[in-house]
């Protein structure tokens, strides 16, 4: 099978199951285990922030940012298609008492100044709840893994300091972005007071990814992570993975853009989609369909292509590492077949 459904499907490595196997552990709960903290120590870094904490999933570092800076009854901006608004089960409302506030950012998901401004509450607290977080994401997985750029993110940043908010960036594919613009992770992370960074996408842990922001903001973070079950005992064997990736996988993202380009353009003038090749940006490709989108992965399943939908006529591709470049003509000719 040719597995694009998400950059999640990927494996271990040899090598990374080497290095999992060898790793020195501790109790990581007591902040003892020495491959945990050094891989913290590496993301804060890469990162150009002062501390980091791994956590089992994005889907926890991103609900732990937003616990972390904001108070029950209060909002949070997201753009409309971001992935903590779709696919992180509401946990920012059932756990953290806080609604959810969407802006529609077609520019890979971040708000002009304008945008916001429009979105700014009255100082009526007797009616209005309190605006105190914006989520930005990058790459944006709905947007089709778009970018945006550093000047764009640090725009709308300061406004919404402006308006009295904190900023989180959704980074789960940061690694993409910054390969996408040949720049260092840092310059993508400088706009934000916190950031999700995930080793189990593209980078291909099995477990993981790591909240990271301020000393002060951790102590809140790690008290978050324990009160959601999050805390693990000898999690070196995870962190030495994500050491692993940082030295070994986080260079090569580009192969999968390249992966990417070339499913999308051997795809443009199939019949029964639509792919505009020129807004593959990254390792994602969306697909818009003539037929449902389930009848079209159900085909192509049938033919050895795994995908996903995004709609009732989009279908979502993605490239990694477990994939090569050629198996993306293969792919590109089953999908062919069964849209038309």
């Amino acid at each position: 099978m040719i597995d694009l459904r998400s950059d999640t499907v990927t494996r271990p490595s040899e090598g990374m199951r080497a290095a999992m196997a060898a790793a020195e552990v501790g109790d990581d709960v007591y902040g003892e285990d020495p491959s945990v903290n050094r891989l913290e120590a590496d993301v804060a870094r890469l990162l150009g922030k002062e501390a980091a904490l791994l956590c089992p999933s994005g889907t926890m570092s991103n609900l732990i940012a937003i616990l972390t800076a904001t108070h029950p009854g209060e909002e949070v901006l997201v753009d409309k298609e971001a992935h903590i608004l779709h696919y992180e089960l509401a946990g920012a409302a059932v756990i953290g008492g806080v609604q959810l506030r969407n802006f529609d950012a077609r520019n890979a998901g971040c708000p002009t100044s304008d945008q916001l401004r429009e979105l700014e509450r009255l100082n009526d607290p007797g009616h209005e709840p309190r605006t105190s977080l914006l989520c930005l994401e990058q790459t944006h997985n709905r947007r089709g893994g778009t970018v945006a750029a550093p000047e764009e993110l640090r725009a709308a940043a300061s406004t919404a300091r402006e308006m009295g908010m904190l900023v989180h960036l959704d980074g789960a594919r940061l690694g993409n972005a910054a390969a996408r613009l040949g720049i260092p992770l840092r310059d993508l992370a400088e706009c934000a007071d916190s950031v999700n960074f995930s080793l189990s996408k593209g980078l291909g842990c099995p477990v993981g990814s790591l909240w990271v922001g301020s000393r002060d903001a951790r102590v809140r973070a790690h008290v978050w992570r324990k009160r959601l079950g999050g805390g693990m005992r000898q999690a070196g064997v995870l962190a030495a993975a994500g050491l692993y990736a940082l030295e070994h996988q986080l260079p090569r993202l580009v192969e999968d853009h390249e992966k990417a380009r070339r499913l999308a353009n051997a795809l443009h003038d199939a019949r029964g989609l639509q792919v505009d090749a020129e807004q593959v940006q990254t390792n994602i490709v969306l697909l818009q369909t003539e037929r449902p989108a389930d009848q079209v992965i159900s085909r192509a399943a049938g033919a050895g292509v795994l995908l996903t939908a995004f709609g009732q006529h989009t279908v979502r591709c993605v490239t990694h590492l477990d994939v090569s470049l050629a198996q993306m003509d293969e792919a590109a000719a089953v999908i062919s077949r069964a849209a038309g």
